[in-house]
């Protein structure tokens, strides 16, 4: 990893070498790197992780066991930029398999609790539009959903 840009710190309690395997198996231009080490020096268990390094769709990331203290929440998500319906549903399903949440409006949480926005680039232009009523006619479709259909989108956007 170098030092310049951000890197992102997961933290996990236990499952950060799980974590990074499985985000890495999810998206493309993605690696596992540097694993350090528990040892007699650290609070978890000698040989097991501490830290894992990784890149997921070419950002980097540090997974962290650092035990139960702290939790994700909601407050925090990931987008995912969708180009179509295909890769919406390719991220909503290996997201919520094994245990992940759908949630409200093409949020969710994965098994590990993170949580993600799977979403459609082309909905960012629909409630966005010059036109009042078609940005509401679609953000109110949006507002019904939870994993997001590009096609009904589109729908209520030309008032269908």
């Amino acid at each position: 990893m170098t030092t310049d840009g951000f890197i992102t710190c997961l933290w996990f309690d236990g499952q950060a070498e799980e974590a990074a395997h499985f985000y890495v198996s999810v998206f493309k231009n993605s690696s596992v790197g540097r694993i350090t080490r528990h040892n007699e020096a650290t609070h978890g268990s000698p040989g097991s992780a501490l830290t894992v390094e990784f890149t997921a769709n070419g950002q980097k990331f540090v997974a962290l066991n650092g035990g139960p203290q702290f939790t994700f929440t909601e407050a925090i998500s990931f987008q995912i930029l969708c180009a179509d319906q295909a890769e919406v549903d390719y991220y909503w399903t290996k997201l919520t398999e094994n245990g992940g949440e759908p949630g409200p409006c093409g949020w969710l949480k994965d098994k590990y609790g993170v949580s993600w926005q799977v979403v459609p680039d082309r909905l960012l232009r629909l409630i966005a539009d010059s036109d009042p009523q078609k940005a509401l006619r679609t953000t109110q479709a949006m507002m019904a959903m939870r994993k997001l259909d590009i096609a009904a989108l589109e729908a209520a956007h030309a008032g269908g």
